[in-house]
């Protein structure tokens, strides 16, 4: 007997072919979803419908999709998923979250107002990147920040969308004429809880303009003390600025020198080359000196390593050299190198906003709980 192939059979006739075929009504419901087949009683039957493979089904009887959830309701099943999960999981409700502007954890505030200098006399380690990325990353983790931008090139301004045109009111008026920092502050758009003091170009005279002042060092600090909610909770309340970031010129000049003495820890970002390690003793004595002579307050409490490509043996080694030396002053997690992480600020963005769920916006975020959950290093 010849085979043949009956009108949606899905199978060719055999031995069995006479025998009589249960038919679809009697087949047990399989789930919905994915387009794979798996076989019940011998036969293949679609994981879409439910039916046999060949069986023609109607799409429109196949089930009606619901309507699209919006971000906020998906953000609200996406803070009930449970801790372990899959990096894949974890990425997609970072975005979803983002996007419906709700923080993802809500961490215990500091007791006072933390000040950290971002400084490294070397360019290109990602300062500014880890000064913009860490303080949106705190804003999701329900901390207030505040960015002091201090690099005449307003990198940090640019990544947080902060109007920095020369003449526009920034941190020159405020280390030149003493302006107060509550009137230069501006709304981050994108980081609810986050405000920035941009720099401009008018920066860059700054310094030569500041030789002959007294006390020339001193201008930031003052400044900051002078502001109302810098402080102690017992002093300040509740609307305190959690953090301060100060971000600093690749340079050891006065500007830098005005965020060490305002500062009580300094953050140093390290590119994972060796190059980064090279100026690194130079950068340490710079603070044992100002330390010594203007602020005796001020600890290297955090160093966090940038641009880290596990790949290399090289980045390994840089790593395990730093690690070695300073030991628990090093953040756990280590940045790896990233084209979202470059790409965000040409979209006046940081990457935690431009791209949540990639793995430089999640390091970022590990890193800055890191940060609140292990408190200050003294």
């Amino acid at each position: 007997m010849s085979d043949s192939w009956g009108p949606g059979s899905g199978f060719s006739t055999g031995p069995e072919a006479g025998a009589e075929r249960e038919s679809p009504q009697n087949l047990p419901s399989y789930p919905q979803g994915g387009t794979e087949t798996g076989e019940i009683r011998g036969e293949q039957v679609s994981r879409e419908t439910g039916a046999p493979r060949g069986e023609a089904v109607s799409r429109e009887t196949a089930g009606t999709p619901s309507a699209p959830l919006t971000a906020a309701q998906l953000a609200e099943r996406a803070a009930g998923f449970d801790d372990d999960l899959t990096p894949l999981a974890r990425a997609a409700q970072a975005t979803v979250m983002v996007r419906a502007g709700i923080p993802q954890e809500q961490l215990d505030r500091p007791s006072e107002t933390r000040v950290f200098v971002v400084a490294n006399q070397k360019g290109g380690v990602g300062k500014t990147t880890s000064t913009v990325n860490l303080a949106a990353a705190l804003t999701q983790l329900g901390q207030r920040v505040l960015v002091l931008d201090l690099d005449p090139q307003g990198n940090a301004s640019t990544a947080l969308n902060i109007e920095h045109r020369q003449g526009t009111p920034s941190s020159y008026e405020l280390l030149v004429d003493g302006t107060a920092i509550a009137d230069l502050a501006q709304p981050c758009p994108d980081a609810s809880g986050l405000w920035v003091v941009p720099a401009t170009i008018d920066l860059a005279g700054a310094e030569i303009e500041l030789v002959s002042v007294v006390a020339r060092e001193q201008r930031l600090k003052k400044a900051l003390d002078a502001h109302p909610r810098i402080g102690t909770a017992a002093a300040v309340g509740e609307d305190r600025f959690d953090y301060v970031f100060i971000d600093c010129p690749p340079s050891l000049g006065l500007l830098t020198l005005n965020a060490l003495v305002a500062g009580a820890e300094m953050l140093i970002p390290i590119q994972a080359e060796y190059y980064a390690l090279e100026g690194l003793g130079q950068l340490l004595a710079t603070v044992d000196m100002v330390r010594a002579h203007l602020n005796p307050e001020l600890a290297v409490s955090t160093i966090v390593l940038t641009m880290f490509d596990a790949r290399t043996r090289l980045a390994a080694g840089v790593a395990h050299e730093v690690r070695e030396h300073f030991g628990d002053q090093v953040l756990k997690t280590a940045i790896p190198r990233s084209v979202r992480v470059s790409e965000a600020p040409s979209y006046g963005q940081t990457v935690m906003t431009y791209d949540p769920g990639s793995p430089g916006a999640l390091s970022y975020l590990e890193a800055a709980r890191e940060i609140v959950t292990r408190g200050s290093i003294s």
